[in-house]
């Protein structure tokens, strides 16, 4: 399986301003459990927040590549530009590409810590940030979304416009989410054959994007707002 490239990152730690730290042909998840690894070993900050442009992706999970139907599903995301990668977190399978914003919010934490705590806290900020920007977001699951969870971020209580999923590891979290600013149908096609190559269900219908939602906010806006608001 090949990794994606061409993303672009940027960090913003505590304290200190924003850097902008270009990773051409990186592969964007290892990055994420690099940074992981060394806010745990205590050489990075406190808690910092990367926010990148990913290359098209189609990020399974590892109890995903078990599944049967998980080569058929590789094979889908193949045939519809994507590239199929294991992502380090949980839960079920995101597609994104260059017209979205990922995140990861990394930071140190007890051990043993609760990972619901974060999920709604990093829940709860978000949606206030993005209501800030106009949008009427709200926290909570959408039924038949893909990635379900009880923590994703949603408009209208009618589609999922954030999903977040975490990975623990000795001494600090990962948490990452996805949010996309442009038309979805591209995304709708690859998690269907996916979903439908792995047995699972979800309602196209409820997949969201910015585009919709909120079209006058920029990815701009929406990067200055998580910023202010994770990174306190």
């Amino acid at each position: 399986m090949t990794t994606p490239e061409g993303s672009s990152d940027r960090l913003v730690p505590i304290p200190g301003d924003v850097i902008r730290q270009p990773f051409p042909g990186a592969d964007d998840l290892e990055r994420s459990v690099a940074l992981l690894r060394q806010v745990a070993s205590g050489e990075g900050p406190q808690r910092l927040l990367r926010l990148y442009t990913p290359a098209p992706t189609l990020a399974l999970t590892r109890r995903e590549s078990l599944m049967p139907g998980y080569d058929i599903a590789v094979a889908a995301a193949e045939r519809l530009g994507f590239t199929p990668a294991i992502r380090p977190t949980g839960g079920r399978a995101a597609a994104y590409d260059e017209t979205c914003l990922v995140f990861d919010l990394v930071e140190r934490e007890e051990s043993h810590a609760d990972p619901t705590a974060l999920f709604a806290q990093a829940g709860r900020t978000i949606v206030d940030a993005l209501r800030g920007l106009g949008v009427d977001a709200r926290l909570g699951e959408v039924a038949g979304e893909y990635c379900p969870g009880e923590y994703s971020i949603n408009a209208r209580d009618a589609v999922k416009l954030v999903g977040t999923s975490q990975r623990g590891v000795g001494g600090a979290r990962l948490l990452s989410g996805m949010l996309a600013f442009g038309p979805v149908d591209r995304f709708v096609a690859v998690l269907t054959d996916a979903n439908a190559a792995l047995g699972l269900e979800w309602d196209p219908r409820t997949f969201g994007s910015m585009l919709t939602e909120a079209p006058a906010v920029s990815r701009e806006d929406v990067e200055e707002a998580l910023a202010a608001a994770l990174i306190v």
